[in-house]
């Protein structure tokens, strides 16, 4: 059934050749965008979707998450907001809770942040495992991760468990448990951070996962300056993520790589460390995207118009960059041509704001401006 959305008042495709339309229309078409331009050159349609006159944009692509866990964190980030600084730590407790939870909490509350985060806007969401730390609870984390995305990573390599010996628990990592896993997920990622994985150890179970057909992302500089972002870099790994702290160098490599510099202000938000600085990047060249983070103890969010507003406050973005970095950017960073923009031939993942313009998700911070999510497939 082909559906046409008329009416539009302004229209974001990211198209190379005109980026924004006022006045248009679009044609969805087998789940597909099959035609885009004036409203008074619209084409029948089997089904007539009228924006009234508001702002349509594609759908948000929140390119890291880690949506399946159990429990909250609340009183950690009580503590965090009376002075206590952050720290890695508070991974393990996350992991105990999760270990914990039955097959079907698991399922529930990561379908209920999958739908809290469709309600503003997302219709692409990677999810990582990471809470579980053994065989069987991370493969029954990937496994509930698959049945709510296609962009499900790989994450065992979050922290060493408690009471775990190192060594031991990274051979376990790149040997039976990531065989377990592997058949089920697109990617693998690393937290390589102070408290977590060294450098070394990173590019060790990264190159594991490689070898097994999986794409690699790294987290790498939320902490400190390290090694990290070179890393990601050598091993052309899709997307680096969190980039607070980063050298003149981490910088100018990642200016000249296809690596997306994926940056979590609801993070910076959460633990009150120095937001990211976009404007640094950007200016020299860098693909940026914007995501969540969503995870229960350092980015309790799903919203992306959230993490729109706070970049465009906070780390030095126009509401145009913020919203491409939050759509077409996060494309990239899984490695994705036919999300994140408007085009005739992507996915039609379409959303229709509650607004005249995508400039209020910063004008007007916390208030709903979603209208209308259309993902309709073939």
């Amino acid at each position: 059934m082909s559906v046409v959305v008329d009416n539009i008042g302004l229209l974001v495709t990211h198209d190379d050749e005109r980026p924004e339309r006022r006045g248009a229309a679009l044609v969805i078409d087998y789940g597909r965008i099959a035609w885009v331009g004036d409203s008074s050159d619209a084409p029948a349609a089997d089904e007539k979707v009228d924006a009234g006159g508001r702002c349509v944009i594609p759908g948000f692509v929140d390119s890291h998450s880690h949506v399946i866990f159990a429990g909250d964190r609340a009183e950690e980030f009580d503590a965090r907001m009376g002075g206590r600084a952050y720290e890695a730590g508070g991974i393990r407790r996350t992991v105990g809770l999760t270990r914990g939870a039955t097959d079907d909490q698991l399922q529930d509350n990561a379908a209920r942040l999958v739908a809290e985060a469709r309600a503003q806007g997302t219709t692409t969401m990677e999810t990582k495992s990471g809470y579980g730390l053994t065989v069987a609870d991370e493969l029954r984390s990937v496994r509930v991760a698959a049945s709510l995305t296609d962009e499900v990573t790989f994450l065992g390599a979050h922290v060493i468990p408690e009471g775990s010996d190192r060594d031991d628990y990274i051979d376990l990592v790149v040997g039976e448990m990531l065989e377990a896993c592997a058949p089920h997920v697109r990617w693998i990622d690393v937290f390589c951070e102070t408290g977590a994985f060294t450098v070394d150890e990173s590019r060790y179970i990264l190159n594991a996962g490689i070898a097994r057909g999986l794409g690699a992302r790294v987290h790498a500089g939320q902490l400190g300056e390290s090694g990290a972002v070179l890393l990601a870099v050598e091993l052309s790994a899709a997307s680096v993520d969190h980039c607070t702290f980063l050298s003149d160098g981490d910088v100018e490599v990642l200016a000249g790589s296809n690596t997306v510099a994926t940056l979590l202000p609801g993070a910076e938000f959460s633990t009150r460390q120095p937001y990211s600085d976009a404007r640094r990047l950007l200016d020299a060249g860098v693909t940026v995207a914007l995501a969540s983070d969503c995870n229960p103890g350092s980015s309790f969010t799903t919203s992306l118009p959230f993490c729109i507003a706070l970049a465009v406050r906070e780390m030095g973005m126009t509401p145009a960059e913020a919203l491409r970095a939050a759509t077409l950017s996060g494309a990239r960073a899984l490695r994705r041509a036919d999300i994140g923009h408007l085009s005739v031939g992507a996915q039609a993942d379409v959303v229709i704001l509650d607004a005249p313009s995508y400039v209020h998700f910063a004008y007007r911070p916390g208030v709903p401006l979603i209208h209308r999510v259309l993902t309709p497939r073939p």
